[in-house]
């Protein structure tokens, strides 16, 4: 959903465009940042991550202002949100979908009293390669597949993840039954409705792509709820992150990112809950 210009325009002309566009979003971001108390907190990432954020990515470089801006302004927010639940003593905390360490990394560098064990887990091999050569644990596996490698942990962070799945409900109830989990911190896009993803088929680009670059479902908070409640969570706290400020001229670019992105992102800590899933007779 990147936004390009009209391909009938001159390059120069649609260079400079996307230029301007990308200028704007920046701004954007950082007003965002500044009004969601999120600014510093960004900027102590990007110094902490260094010359590591252009890999945050197996599918593309962060190679640009604005691209820094937002990956730095978007793991702000996730890494405030985890290191409120972090054990205290000795634990376990799996990162599912981790594509880089950079969470691991932030979270115990900021958390210096945290002496849990971090592993991240991740379906691409060139990103478990390139978590391992940071020093860091790292696994190869289908986030559905979890329990046959015997990974179970205290704390779960599930970033930009579940819209992937291609089976939410059974993933998300065999964390809530089968694990010893006490809190899933997970974030997903945020959307006011809920929809099918499938975004490269609505553009018609036909070409093989890795779960990474495909959202299968993309659900409104709403309809999330529900989820969590009917596969065995409930919610502690939840909160949305705006990619741009509320209380400035610059809100204005909220068209611009429900158009070519994203609103901002929807957070969430859950712990386990069985109320509803308990009267559902069918799990597998």
């Amino acid at each position: 959903m990147n936004f390009s210009p009209r391909p009938s325009l001159p390059k120069s002309l649609r260079a400079s465009l996307a230029s301007g566009k990308e200028k704007l979003l920046t701004r954007s971001l950082k007003a965002a940042a500044a009004e969601q108390g999120l600014l510093e907190l960004a900027g102590r990432l990007r110094d902490l991550a260094g010359k590591d954020l252009a890999d945050q990515y197996s599918t593309m470089d962060i190679d640009s202002e604005y691209l820094l801006t937002k990956v730095c302004c978007q793991q702000a927010f996730q890494i405030k949100l985890a290191s409120t639940v972090l054990p205290d003593g000795p634990g376990t905390v799996v990162d599912i979908g981790d594509s880089s360490g950079a969470h691991t990394r932030h979270l115990q560098a900021l958390n210096p009293a945290c002496k849990a064990d971090f592993l991240s887990v991740n379906l691409d091999p060139q990103a478990v390669a390139k978590i391992r050569a940071k020093g860091l644990k790292a696994l190869q596996s289908r986030a559905e597949q979890l329990g046959a490698h015997g990974v179970d942990a205290d704390v779960f962070l599930l970033f930009e993840t579940l819209e992937h799945l291609p089976d939410p409900f059974s993933f998300l109830h065999d964390l809530s039954s089968k694990t010893r989990c006490r809190r899933l911190v997970l974030t997903v896009p945020y959307v006011r409705r809920s929809r099918l993803g499938l975004h490269h088929i609505r553009a018609g680009l036909k070409e093989h792509r890795t779960a990474e670059r495909v959202h299968l479902l993309e659900l409104c908070p709403e309809d999330l709820r529900l989820l969590f409640a009917h596969t065995g969570w409930k919610v502690e706290k939840e909160t949305i992150y705006r990619q741009y400020p509320r209380y400035s001229p610059l809100r204005a670019t909220r068209a611009l990112w429900a158009r070519w992105d994203f609103e901002g992102f929807y957070g969430a800590v859950l712990s386990r809950d069985d109320a509803w899933s308990s009267l559902y007779d069918s799990w597998g």
